[in-house]
């Protein structure tokens, strides 16, 4: 029997699931799917339940603790149900990041708007597509388990203050070091 989908049931799903503190296993999880929920995440990261903005930060952590990604889609997954949801961009915000070490040796870790710590390195990528009639960068990290997060601007900007060049791909790239991996940004040819 497929159950409707209900945000209340499912929060309480994943407070269960996530009471040993570590996150849920939703990639080994295959329920049947439900249908789809009325939630959204803004592509600043913020989440809406029927049009009304999420105010609760721990309700919004437990709800991203369950986030799945399926081809383009997004599922929100229990053990016995998955529903979708709609995502502007991608569902996290790198909202800060701290360095440690320099050159090729340093490690960016960065830091989410539902309070995930990642370290960018070969694991989790750096990547920076442009637009391409204005060519404005949007940079993004993988965070985890096939989601990844939209760098903010701020953090970008500080970024762009430790990028460095190097050769790659048979021409010299303004990029970053981290955790032993350059993440190409934009050639060098292109600079101002």
């Amino acid at each position: 029997m497929i159950v409707k989908p209900d945000a209340d049931r499912l929060a309480e799903t994943a407070r269960a699931a996530a009471a040993g503190g570590k996150l849920p296993p939703v990639d080994s999880w295959n329920p049947p799917f439900c249908g789809d929920l009325d939630m959204r995440i803004a592509r600043d990261g913020t989440w809406f339940y029927l049009g009304t903005p999420i105010g609760r930060a721990p309700l919004v952590r437990l709800f991203s603790t369950i986030l799945k990604r399926e081809g383009e889609r997004y599922f929100l997954v229990t053990p016995v149900e998955k529903v979708g949801i709609t995502v502007d961009d991608v569902p996290f915000v790198a909202v800060d990041f701290e360095r440690a070490g320099a050159g090729a040796d340093q490690v960016l870790t960065f830091t989410t708007n539902v309070g995930d710590r990642v370290a960018a390195g070969p694991g989790h990528p750096i990547r920076v597509e442009r637009d391409p009639e204005t060519g404005e960068p949007a940079p993004y990290v993988l965070v985890r388990r096939n989601l990844e997060a939209r760098i903010d601007r701020k953090s970008f900007y500080r970024l762009v203050d430790i990028g460095t060049h190097k050769m790659h791909a048979g021409e010299t790239w303004f990029g970053l070091w981290s955790g032993g991996a350059f993440f190409p940004v934009i050639p060098a040819a292109e600079l101002p």
